[in-house]
């Protein structure tokens, strides 16, 4: 009984049918958030809410009885039981802050779909090497805002005034956000070699910095995409071993009758 609903659980129709459960349910939140929609089928819409609650009540149930102990032991589960149980706490239709909330169902998607949840875990894979990033990215920052400050005050207290201000300021140059004609521009009209300074830390943040993150994430991501094929090669290569064993015990026990 619980290997069978195992099975069931884990089959293709049943994960794509949570799949378009849990993109209806974020097409019915979204029209929550209409007022015209609301006045015409307010009704319906909360009942279709109510009803995609229910079936992932359900699916939590029948993952408990299928897996017992063993489905706490999955960070999938606990997320997607965790999304779940923050729906059904009675506030969550009262206060304005849970109710927004419920549209982290829709995250439930990324547990459900197998491609999106090897990217999330590419990732979190990265996060170690990104924190050695940041640290770096921290520092240049730092040094960058007490420069700015220093160099640029007295005439631009509004972007450089302060520490905190100057690193605002930074980080919008670093996205490259009106950069040029809202920020670097005026303050070369006061001060005409302030490229000096702002070009090189766009090189070094933007160019620099920023793309080794995204190396960092992309390798991460090829190196969980290479696990999981190397799983399925294993698994795939246990299952051919099993079969040739049973051919051999039927062909041993056919010669020995």
């Amino acid at each position: 009984m619980q290997e069978r609903l195992k099975d069931w659980l884990e089959r293709p129709i049943v994960r794509n049918g949570i799949i378009a459960v849990i993109l209806f349910n974020a097409v019915i939140l979204g029209l929550e958030t209409s007022g015209p929609a609301m006045a015409a089928a307010g009704g319906l819409i909360i009942a279709l809410d109510r009803f995609c609650l229910a079936i992932f009540v359900v699916e939590i149930v029948l993952k408990l009885i299928a897996y017992r102990g063993g489905f706490f032991r999955s960070g999938w589960n606990l997320f997607d039981f965790s999304i779940v149980a923050l729906s059904l706490v009675p506030g969550a239709q009262t206060f304005t802050v849970l109710r927004a909330l419920r549209i982290l169902r829709v995250l439930r998607v990324i547990s459900a779909a197998p491609r999106l949840r090897r990217v999330v875990e590419g990732f979190v894979t990265a996060l170690p090497g990104m924190g050695s990033v940041f640290l770096l990215m921290v520092i240049i920052f730092y040094i960058g805002a007490v420069m700015a400050t220093k160099l640029f005050a007295k005439s631009f207290p509004d972007w450089f005034g302060s520490l905190g201000q100057s690193a605002y300021s930074l980080f919008q140059i670093m996205t490259l956000e009106s950069w040029s004609m809202g920020i670097v521009r005026p303050v070369m009209e006061v001060y005409p070699y302030a490229w000096a300074f702002f070009v090189p830390f766009i090189m070094v943040t933007t160019f620099a910095v920023v793309n080794l993150l995204v190396g960092l994430i992309v390798n991460s991501m090829q190196e969980a995409h290479g696990v999981e094929e190397n799983e399925k090669t294993d698994a795939y290569r246990d299952e051919v071993l099993k079969r040739l064993e049973a051919i051999e015990r039927r062909l041993g026990e056919r010669d020995g009758g």
